[in-house]
């Protein structure tokens, strides 16, 4: 089967992080680069899917810094251990955003707000919501790209979703496949 959405190198890919590129810990939160584990097939098959796309934007909720378990310098070294990770498999994030304050925080820049895609199309002129893809594994992804008016992927997990996205996939090879 193939995803009818004609998704070209004009478009862009924006992606969750936790529990769609590495293992998502429902106990607690990634800490540090040791606790960041690829989810599998990944790297395998991240440049085939990246390259797809013009811009590639990882938006990922880190309420660990707004709780003071970990700094943005913290999340920042977990994130240059993922870019390199990549890079040595051909693949390239082109921005990551990150909110940090926790659930419910005033002026929060977490998704499902629309505050990160607005700050992504700010940086990068030429990205247009109705030809880009929001991947995730919760209700705040998908709500996130149905905000931007984004089409949207819900990577299926445990995680309980009510949300109803365009499409449910089981990882992001399964994406890659749909999008060939």
């Amino acid at each position: 089967m193939k995803l009818n959405w004609n998704v070209d190198a004009s478009w862009t890919l924006f992606i969750d992080r936790d529990g769609v590129i590495n293992e998502r810990n429902f106990k607690g939160y990634v800490l540090n680069k040791q606790d960041f584990i690829f989810k599998e097939g990944v790297l395998e098959i991240a440049r085939s899917l990246f390259s797809k796309f013009k811009y590639v934007v990882l938006v990922t909720n880190q309420q660990c810094i707004g709780k003071g378990l970990i700094s943005s310098d913290g999340v920042r070294e977990i994130h240059n251990y993922m870019e390199s990770s990549l890079i040595q498999n051909g693949a390239k994030i082109d921005l990551i955003l990150v909110a940090p304050e926790v659930r419910g925080a005033k002026n929060s820049t977490r998704k499902p707000q629309p505050h990160m895609g607005i700050l992504a199309q700010n940086k990068m002129k030429s990205i247009d919501f109705s030809k880009s893809i929001m991947v995730g594994d919760t209700d705040s992804d998908i709500e996130f790209g149905k905000n931007l008016e984004m089409k949207t992927v819900l990577i299926e997990s445990s995680e309980k979703c009510t949300s109803i996205p365009d499409v449910k996939m089981g990882s992001l090879m399964e994406l890659n496949k749909w999008l060939q």
